[in-house]
């Protein structure tokens, strides 16, 4: 039976010998050239079209770059914590209203720089402030200097340093024994004020 399979092929081949070598050979396609720059736009779209060659991408070229804005935006992020906490409006309003530093700085005391850098630490959470930013006015520059701790966790901040710096190297102390950054205790309520309260907390509840 496979004798016979193999003579009918082997006489097929011989008598069409043009349809074997057409199955043998390999069907090529003319590619057409992958658009060059400066070409400009493809008005069709068309299946024999060559894909453009694959300039190689260096990773070490892009990496600092990548790695550098990443640092910058960080950077950036907590200069703005620090600007927009109440530390530091409430250090810049008590500059305002402080005769020494009115008497050096003048007037229209604010940031010396449009975009205000807040240099040293400020932590709240384990009781760390030490912050300094430069300040102007109209009559003179400075950097001004506030540094407040808190001894215990439940206890009240105390400031430590509140002074100027001016260009010359002179240090102007603003606190002069008198801390306006120091919390008043509250006063202690007496027994109705304290029923009123709880009270109106439960009341709050329901």
């Amino acid at each position: 039976m496979w004798s016979r399979i193999i003579r009918r092929r082997a006489c097929m081949t011989l008598r069409n010998p043009s349809t074997a070598a057409a199955r043998n050979q390999v069907q090529r396609r003319t590619l057409i050239a992958a658009p060059k720059p400066g070409d400009g736009p493809l008005m069709e779209r068309r299946p024999d079209r060559e894909l453009p060659s694959i300039t190689g991408f260096r990773w070490s070229r892009t990496l600092p770059i990548f790695f550098a804005l990443i640092a910058g935006a960080s950077v950036a992020i907590f200069n703005y914590q620090k600007l927009s906490s109440p530390v530091v409006a409430s250090t810049l309003y008590a500059l305002r209203t402080n005769a020494r530093a009115r008497a050096y700085l003048g007037d229209e005391i604010y940031f010396r720089h449009s975009i205000p850098w807040i240099g040293g630490e400020m932590n709240q959470l384990r009781g760390r402030i030490n912050i300094r930013f430069a300040v102007k006015g109209t009559r003179g520059t400075a950097v001004m200097r506030f540094t407040s701790f808190r001894p215990t966790p439940r206890g009240l901040f105390e400031t430590t340093e509140w002074s100027l710096e001016t260009p010359d190297g002179k240090k102007i102390d603003l606190l002069d024994g008198h801390d306006p950054f120091k919390a008043q205790p509250a006063f202690p309520m007496d027994e109705e004020e304290r029923e009123d309260a709880v009270r109106g907390f439960r009341q709050q509840l329901k």
